[in-house]
């Protein structure tokens, strides 16, 4: 029991507390991953319960690692028996057992996104409808929502309301396309990734065999990041645990930022309705961040209603002020964040690693990548392409996909013809068009080429088959490794790869060894009983973004604020805290999606150890057009004590000696402006609120000249300074009471002009 003793109280009690019902709500940095770990360890440790009766679902694969290899630490080898991994990976191991049930092949293909939204344009192209309605990502969407929901394609077509809803979209056709979209991928042996939840769904309510199978086998259900789970995910978990009713939630609330994915809030709000006995544990000692930031924190969270109370806090220092940093332009703002990271880095001797910009949306990143690329500062995007969506890696995994299940319609339409076999388009129509019009498998078809087609393709078809049934015997026969490598040389891949001496085709030949690379690493790994080609596959199909990062570069890390859940680094600047972008002008229809954008704030502060900076631009450029803004309302929202207003210089104002020799600079030059000693604790005069006079009504300004008093709805009362025109746009420079200089764009101002 020693290893008890270096958890603080709720944390043990979390542990120990292992029978019924249970919800550790575990604020930000407050250790749950280790008390997961060690609760997991205690039931094979000291209560004495099988590993194989316990099941653990995490949100990545590289979380479930992480948490084997700590239990093992602990509990020793058994450890490797727990059914531990993502709900994805773990209900799609079931399914490879009880999937002929349900109508799969055992030896079903996962489809990507990619795949899902190929298979779409094929099917819209089919029903002769306008791609640019119905575009592959909304109707993806709409598809994987009504799966989250469990809702089939005929409920999906007989629900009125959900008939309306398409109808005022302008797509009447979405029920239509869900139905053939599953007959496809049904007839393909493929699920794309919300089927493996939905099947399993299926499995369960229609087999009760199997369900009570699995009921039997896990005893102990645990569930991390509960917060995030959707309706779904819920079901699964809640039938698995019905039978001992030894279930174990993970999360915080506060921390539920994926509604857009399906997840629901509700599932953790009212989990105790299900379970009226629960025992619930609040684990609220914050062990990663400084006390300013957790108070600012609580702050921010402390604004929505729909929460469940805690009190986290801090034994750690109080820390820097949070430094809040106005710039001009989203240019400037990257400027002065990569000169305030080179700064920090020298003068605290950091690695880039212990920095992260965070931003709201993806296209954020280009101010921020072209200021850091001035500074010579590595960086790397977290979601930006992965590995295994490079087109060279998913032309080989699509050889090695159809060769295991040669009705998958995407993987043989990607190698059919590649490298060019003489099989054009036309044919791969027909073939495909024979294999619905006649209801046979695309395998028979493509077998019996000549029956179909007529002329050279005919026979080229021939050849292609000929050479998958040859894999298919190395498949058989040969582990992933062997068979793989077998495939990228006989397919002609490599060879058409390698014979091309471009540097991109230098690359592309080499991404493909590091694929090979990888699936001998996979084979060579005691851990996989399994190392068949198919098991590697379905690994690989599971993997998440989070689980694809493998770049060990110490790089700045770049992400939007929903790719950086469950990380913490020293130093973090959250940017472009404006209205209309954070929170987003699309999350402020109701209070629950204003309450989600407060909690991605949350989320966004609470990834900081020891110092954060809040940063907004008051021009940005975005859909081609400079827009005037406001600073973020959050921003009014964090104590006025945990913030001091910094005015940063960035790289281009920075002294000589500082861009020449890269050194830190002095306490002129240090980035900090006329500020020799730390400034107060207040809050920015940007952030006080005007309340417009109450015969308030813009005027018209096309001859608004310099000296005149106006006034602005938000902005309060000023002085016009000059007016100047850009082409067709005419700008005003107005110094304002409380907010400082400012130039607005007249055709958007509303100005109330006084003299």
């Amino acid at each position: 029991m020693e290893y008890l003793d270096s958890l603080n109280p709720e944390q043990r009690l979390a542990v120990e507390h292992t029978d019924g019902p249970v919800m550790i709500i575990a604020g930000a940095g407050s250790g749950k991953t280790r008390v997961l770990t060690y609760r997991i360890a205690h039931l094979i440790y000291e209560k004495g319960v099988d590993a194989f009766n316990i099941l653990s679902l995490t949100f990545t694969n590289k979380a479930a690692a992480e948490m084997r290899h700590r239990i093992e630490t602990l509990a020793g080898l058994e450890a490797r028996n727990t059914w531990m991994g993502t709900f994805h990976s773990v209900f799609a191991k079931i399914l490879r057992v009880e999937a002929p049930k349900i109508g799969y092949p055992s030896n079903f293909t996962i489809y990507d996104s990619d795949d899902s939204k190929s298979l779409i344009r094929t099917i819209v192209k089919e029903m002769r409808l306008d791609d640019k309605v119905y575009k592959a990502n909304a109707v993806l969407s709409r598809i994987s929502g009504a799966k989250n929901r469990l809702i089939t394609w005929k409920v999906y077509q007989d629900d009125p309301y959900v008939k309306a809803d398409d109808e005022a979209a302008m797509k009447p056709k979405m029920g239509e396309i869900y139905q053939r979209y599953q007959d496809r991928l049904f007839k393909a042996g493929a699920m794309d990734f919300d089927d493996l939840l939905f099947n399993t769904n299926v499995l369960f309510r229609d087999h009760l065999d199997v369900l009570n199978k699995y009921q039997q086998r896990f005893r102990y259900v645990m569930v991390d990041e509960f917060q995030d789970t959707n309706l779904s995910q819920y079901l699964i978990t809640k039938k698995l645990a019905a039978v001992h009713q030894n279930i174990c939630v993970v999360g915080d609330d506060a921390q539920s930022i994926y509604a857009f994915r399906g997840a629901d809030i509700q599932n953790i709000l009212n989990f105790e309705k299900d379970y009226p006995d629960l025992f619930v544990v609040k684990l609220e000692q914050n062990y990663r961040s400084t006390k300013t930031i957790v108070d600012a924190a609580n702050s921010i969270i402390d604004k929505n209603k729909a929460q469940l109370k805690k009190n986290v806090w801090t034994s750690n220092g109080e820390g820097d002020l949070i430094e809040l940093i106005k710039a001009s332009t989203d240019s400037e703002e990257g400027r002065i964040v990569a000169s305030t990271i080179f700064e920090e880095r020298n003068t605290k001797k950091l690695n880039n690693s212990d920095f992260a910009i965070l931003y709201r949306t993806n296209s954020q990143s280009r101010a921020m990548e072209e200021a850091l690329r001035k500074l010579n500062l590595t960086y790397k995007i977290v979601g930006g392409l992965s590995f295994y969506q490079r087109k060279e890696i998913k032309d080989l995994m699509a050889y090695m996909r159809f060769t295991v299940n040669p009705v998958d319609e995407e993987a043989f339409k990607r190698i059919v013809n590649y490298p060019k076999r003489g099989i054009g388009d036309t044919s791969v129509d027909k073939i495909l068009v024979a294999a619905f019009d006649h209801d046979m498998q695309l395998w028979e078809v493509v077998q019996n080429a000549h029956s179909f087609i007529g002329g050279r393709a005919a026979s080229q078809l021939d050849d292609f088959a000929t050479m998958i049934k040859a894999f298919k015997i190395e498949v058989e026969r040969k582990d992933a490794f062997e068979a793989a490598s077998s495939i990228a040389k006989q397919s002609g891949l490599l060879r058409e790869l390698y014979e091309d001496k471009t540097i991109e085709g230098l690359n592309r030949y080499e991404n493909v060894q590091e694929l090979l690379n990888g699936i001998k690493e996979y084979v060579d790994n005691e851990e996989n009983e399994d190392k068949s080609l198919g098991s590697f596959l379905q690994e690989i199909a599971l993997l998440t973004d989070n689980d694809r990062d493998k770049d060990t570069t110490d790089s700045i890390t770049l992400m939007t604020i929903h790719s950086s859940k469950g990380l913490e680094f020293k130093q973090v600047f959250v940017v472009g805290l404006e209205e209309d972008l954070f929170p987003s002008q699309m999350m402020m229809q109701s209070r629950e999606d204003l309450e989600e954008e407060r909690r991605l704030f949350y989320v966004a502060a609470t990834r900081a150890m020891d110092k954060l900076y809040f940063t907004y631009a008051l021009t940005r450029y975005r859909y081609g057009r400079l827009l005037n803004c406001e600073p973020s309302r959050f921003l009014e929202e964090v104590s006025p004590d945990c913030i001091k207003v910094s005015k940063k210089v960035s790289s281009k104002e920075m002294s000589g000696a500082f861009r020449r020799e890269g050194l830190p600079g002095t306490s002129e030059s240090s980035g900090y402006i006329g500020i020799k000693k730390k400034p107060e604790s207040r809050m920015p005069t940007a952030m006080k609120i005007h309340t417009p006079s109450p015969d308030f009504k813009p005027s018209n300004t096309n001859n608004l000249k310099a000296e005149q008093l106006i006034e602005h709805p938000k902005f309060g009362f000023g002085k016009v300074q000059k007016i100047e025109t850009e082409g067709i746009n005419r700008k005003a420079t107005i110094q304002f009471e409380h907010f400082g200089e400012k130039t607005l764009l007249l055709s958007f101002a509303k100005l109330r002009i006084i003299d």
